[in-house]
């Protein structure tokens, strides 16, 4: 070094256009050439651990063939102490004490977060969460907590929650530092604040062995500062800055107008504001800023660094707009798609990934703040077998280990609710060994018996139910299941805390999964977690509720990210914006560029409100549409790039990113990439449209059904579609699970309660309130509907009680309940179940049909519908209900529904509408002869939707392929 150089301090700057990471690297390899051990003397400071990854990437690069890399340290890493103290002597002075654990901290936080505000454990621990980003702020900012108090006096303006919020914020931080001291810890922030000043001073004392060079830190935080400036001053140190903005790029007046002087207004919003904040924490002026050597071809691209430094220009020197030329507004290499939607963009993008790769070397890399358009674009290049290198990984919760864990807290919290019961019994981790389908057999029965209505809660409500049901093989399957179930009905019974429901979710996942639970790089994050939180005193303070465990274990497993340590593409990467900082590929795509994700919208802080941020002077929320900002502007300078944005999210429609609009405004409009826009469309288009017709399979007459139930009837004339699908197809409508208490279910409980009152009590008027007031009471009507459903059934039976005692003294007898017979008619077997039948007073049968809802009208059996009874007559008529003869001489509905306005008897009603009995089962005969004529001896087609007005059901509408053919003609 001269003496010219003695004091000064060396800061430079490598421009947007190049890759900072590759820069870097090879001018450090071309200065220490001659020496191989010289970069192994040295040290780079790197902003965080994705950093260190990419610069020794860059150094492979670089250098061609191997090399001793120096010590690459990242001072923003928890582990700062052990980097530091690897590379240099020992802190001198006081010892630092250690710093207190994350799972602690958030632990102790959240406990506090409950003595003073009460509510839940899960809302608590997300509060603990931000509190503890509210506390780093302070901190990192050195910001004395007695501020808060001097400053609360004044706040009449702020809302009642923000003033609360704040009252207790000031407590927790009055009582934070007792507690630390309690368990021998310090903050995490507030160590590294230490050692780095530590650090600084040593450095400053005694410059390290070797060049010490600071790269790519942006952070402005004073104790990185005053390291930076020793790190700057030191006679072999260097900090280098990614994309500052020289006098060409950023006029001295706009430099000056982004504020942190006195008399100007601060810019936080700005791409350079962050660099001027850190730079003025450092005591640097720009002018002193030296420029890092580049290769030539990244100079090439300089023209867009201007332009992009021009579209994002404050506001008010915006009007600098109207001197600039062609070559200023000029984005040679940056096209643009919009795209319909999210889908559609995630799928051109996968398509440009995809394409970059057809040329041999080439790079190519999505970066976006949108993890949900990431993980799409991911998932879309699997169909091409590329794995990208996702810098942000999967949250543990969404892979296998963690989706089982909280299916198995989630049964536990819901008392083995069936849907949340069955996803964890089918989960693929569950018995992944030998016998698996054995077990997946008995799931699949299971998940049979229970659709439906849910059953009573716990165990002993699916014994009910699987004692109750008919299904074969049920009641077996489940006896091999229970004993897997069983333990989690009591899982979360008793008191609870943190520690102790990690331990039994260890157990019960260890019963069903065993040791694939617990394998690869997402089992062992899962196990060592769960380890982690058992063992800590703190968590075991933290009482948890039954219904908060799956929110809080949510909130635990997405915390931690899982990134596979091998097999992903090495030519694609999925990036977000701190990652990108620092890397260049030939092909950069710039994703969902709407408003609210790049940049994104700052999200509220629940305990300091922005008002009181700015007089505590921590840095304002749009500071990091400022960070977004300065990352947009340097991504544009890659070789090639592509924007892309989605015109509606999914809800509603999208606004432009504003740096979007922008750049739109500047250069008159991007070059759209209509072509990829095209593809994305087409991908997935098939290549010749073929609309089904109207379905009409016709099988040959000896293969049909010779057998019919009378409620199929209306469905063979009004949709024969279905009752071919039905009857010779085999196929029937699952329930779903968890199922509504629908008219349907309503009906089968009073069908069930009107046969038992028949057998058990022999239709006695004075029993019947009392069986319905048993059927309100029983544990599976859910309260709601015993409510509002209730008081109707009530007085509907009573008006039944009434009619029974009447037609009793009449002469009339019940005979049989849910009577089955059957006959063959028309060659054919006709069979079904009357819901009861009586003898009348003149010797006939008389055939009854309950209905929760209205009766059929006398149109529809004009029309040929709605003949049920009827048909059942006609199997009376051919003795077919065994000991039950005779002719049946009346037919009648039973009710629940209420008459209609202006009829004589309010309330419900008997409804007896066929008249002559002898015409409606003429009508009957004439009717059913006919349909059997046509589709079952004869060979019309089963045509889908014949007459869609009867055709009440739409189970078989998907098969059918009905919207493709409704509406057309035939």
């Amino acid at each position: 070094m001269s003496a010219t150089d003695a004091g000064r301090r060396r800061v430079f700057s490598i421009p947007a256009q190049a890759s900072f990471a590759d820069a870097l690297a090879r001018e450090l390899v071309r200065r220490h050439a001659g020496d191989p051990l010289a970069l192994a003397r040295g040290r780079i400071l790197l902003p965080n651990a994705r950093a260190v990854r990419t610069v020794t990437e860059a150094f492979v690069r670089a250098s061609g063939t191997g090399l001793l890399l120096p010590r690459l340290i990242p001072i923003g890493d928890p582990a700062l102490d052990e980097r530091i103290g690897g590379a240099l002597e020992p802190p001198s002075g006081p010892a630092v004490p250690p710093a207190i654990d994350p799972l602690t901290r958030q632990a102790e936080l959240a406990r506090a977060v409950l003595r003073r505000r009460g509510g839940s454990s899960a809302e608590a621990w997300r509060l603990a969460g931000e509190l503890a980003r509210t506390l780093d702020q302070l901190l990192i900012e050195e910001v004395e907590v007695a501020r808060l108090r001097q400053i609360e006096p004044g706040n009449a303006d702020l809302a009642f929650h923000q003033t609360n919020a704040l009252e207790q914020l000031s407590v927790i931080l009055d009582e934070w530092p007792a507690q630390l001291r309690a368990l021998g810890r310090i903050d995490l922030a507030d160590r590294r604040n230490l050692l780095l000043r530590d650090t600084a001073r040593r450095w400053k004392a005694v410059p390290p062995d070797g060049f010490t060079i600071a790269a790519g830190i942006t952070t402005s935080a004073k104790s990185i500062a005053e390291l930076l400036a020793v790190v700057a001053a030191m006679p072999e140190g260097a900090v280098v800055l990614p994309g500052l903005a020289d006098r060409h790029l950023l006029s001295d007046a706009q430099w000056q107008a982004l504020g942190l002087e006195e008399g100007e207004r601060d810019e936080p919003t700005h791409p350079q504001y962050h660099l001027k904040l850190l730079l003025g924490r450092m005591g640097v002026n720009r002018a002193e800023v030296e420029a890092w050597p580049i290769d030539p071809d990244s100079r090439k691209r300089s023209g867009r660094a201007r332009v992009a430094s021009l579209a994002l220009t404050a506001a008010r020197f915006s009007h600098e707009w109207q001197k600039a030329g062609r070559s200023d507004r000029s984005l040679g290499g940056v096209r643009l798609a919009i795209l319909p939607d999210p889908a559609s963009e995630a799928q051109a993008i996968a398509l440009a990934l995809r394409e970059a790769l057809e040329v041999e070397g080439r790079t190519a890399a999505l970066v976006t703040p949108d993890r949900a358009l990431a993980r799409r674009v991911g998932a879309l290049l699997r169909r091409w077998e590329i794995v990208a290198d996702d810098s942000a990984g999967t949250p543990l919760g969404q892979t296998p280990p963690g989706t089982l864990l909280l299916a198995i807290a989630g049964a536990a919290a819901e008392r083995l609710g069936p849907v949340s019961l069955l996803g964890m019994l089918g989960h693929p981790l569950v018995r992944s060994g030998e016998g698996r389908k054995e077990w997946l057999d008995d799931v699949r029965a299971l998940d049979l018996g229970l659709r439906g209505p849910r059953p009573a809660a716990g165990i002993e409500g699916i014994d009910r139910m699987v004692e109750g049901s008919r299904l074969r093989g049920l009641g077996e399957a489940w006896k091999r299941l229970r004993p897997a179930v069983e333990p989690l009905e009591t899982m979360l019974d008793g008191p609870l805390d943190l520690a102790a429901l990690a331990g039994r979710l260890r157990e019960a996942g260890s019963a069903l999964a065993g040791d694939a639970l617990w394998s690869g790089p997402a089992g062992r994050a899962a196990a060592d977690l769960l380890a982690e939180v058992e063992a800590s005193a703190s968590a075991a303070a933290l009482g948890v509720l039954a219904e908060d465990s799956v929110p809080l274990l949510r909130l635990l497993l997405d915390g931690q990210a899982i990134r596979p340590p091998y097999g992903q593409h090495p030519r694609v990467q999925i990036l977000g914006l701190l990652e990108a900082r620092l890397v260049k590929t030939d092909l950069m795509v710039l994703g969902g560029l709407n408003e609210g994700s790049w940049p994104a919208t700052p999200a509220p802080d629940p305990w300091l409100p922005v008002k009181l941020k700015k007089e505590l002077e921590l840095p304002a929320p749009d500071t990091r549409i400022g960070l977004a900002a300065h990352d947009f502007a340097s991504l544009l300078c890659a070789p090639e790039v592509l924007l892309t944005r989605a015109r509606r999210d999914g809800r509603s429609p999208t606004v432009s990113s504003r740096l979007l609009l922008r750049l739109q405004a500047l250069t008159g409009g991007l070059p759209r990439d209509r072509r990829l826009e095209g593809y994305a469309a087409a991908l997935d288009e098939p290549a010749e449209e073929r609309p089904a017709k109207q379905p009409a399979p016709r099988p040959p007459v000896a293969e049909r059904p010779k057998q019919i139930r009378v409620t199929d009837l209306d469905r063979l004339k009004s949709d024969p579609f279905a009752f071919y699908a039905r009857t010779m197809l085999g196929l029937s409508a699952l329930d779903p699970l968890e199922a509504d208490q629908d008219s349907r279910w309503k009906g089968t409980l009073v069908h069930l309660m009107m046969e038992q009152w028949l057998k058990e009590d022999a239709c006695a008027p004075d029993r019947l309130l009392d069986r319905a007031r048993l059927l309100l009471a029983a544990d599976d009507i859910h309260p709601m509907l015993r409510a509002l459903w209730g008081p109707r059934l009530i007085e509907a039976i009573g008006n039944f009680a009434g009619i029974e005692a009447r037609q009793q003294d009449e002469g009339r007898r019940p005979l049989e309940a849910e009577a089955a017979g059957e006959a063959t008619i028309s060659g054919v077997r006709l069979y079904g179940r009357a819901d009861r039948i009586d003898r009348g007073a003149d010797g006939r049968l008389v055939i009854l049909d309950y209905k929760t809802g209205s009766p059929p009208t006398q149109k529809q059996v004009d029309e040929g519908f709605a003949l049920q009874l009827g048909l059942l007559g006609m199997i009376a008529e051919a003795d077919g209900f065994r000991e039950l003869r005779g002719a049946a001489g009346g037919f009648e509905y039973w009710s629940l529904a209420r008459e209609k306005k202006g009829a004589k008897r309010p309330g419900y009603r008997l409804a007896m509408d066929q008249g002559d009995p002898a015409a409606f089962l003429a009508t009957a005969r004439q009717v059913f002869a006919e349909a059997v004529g046509r589709w079952l001896t004869g060979d019309d087609a089963f045509t889908a939707k014949l007459r869609p007005a009867y055709a009440r059901y739409d189970d078989y509408d998907q098969l059918m392929r009905l919207e493709e053919w409704a509406g057309r003609k035939r």
